[in-house]
């Protein structure tokens, strides 16, 4: 193979910051995962960071957007998500109660995605949630 050649393949989408998009953003991911074993839970993931992109950023105002991406590899599914700023606090992990109505979003990502990390992003946050292709949920590879 080519020094240059990689073998991930990388999908992106920008939204506009509506809530309906969520569920467009997670019908896109399907589409990309179809016959993956960790669609479902991609699709979760998806779900979850791009709501919170809304309700929490400056994506969810009128002319907000907020951009999702997807590399697959033999190894891993990367699924991110980049807001378009105004929080005043980078996304972190709460640890709420099971009955809060909000703020366990990102708990729940960090539960079933092996590896969740955020950085700044052009005056927002990008999210990213790694899958290990050979890793089952709850495990952590060595």
């Amino acid at each position: 193979m080519h020094e240059y050649t990689s073998t991930a393949r990388v999908w992106g989408l920008s939204c506009p910051g509506f809530p309906e998009e969520v569920s467009r953003a997670r019908r896109w991911t399907r589409d990309i995962l179809r016959g993956s074993p960790l669609a479902e839970d991609a699709e979760l993931i998806v779900s979850e960071l791009s709501a919170n992109a809304i309700l929490h950023t400056a994506s969810g105002l009128e002319s907000g957007s907020f951009h999702l991406a997807v590399a697959v590899s033999a190894q891993v599914i990367a699924l991110s998500v980049t807001d378009d700023g105004g929080a005043s606090a980078a996304p972190k992990v709460d640890h709420r109660d099971e009955d809060a109505e909000h703020g366990r979003g990102l708990g729940m990502v960090s539960a079933i995605a092996h590896r969740v990390v955020v950085h700044d992003s052009d005056g927002g946050h990008t999210v990213t949630a790694e899958l290990f292709m050979d890793v089952r949920r709850g495990e952590h590879p060595c």
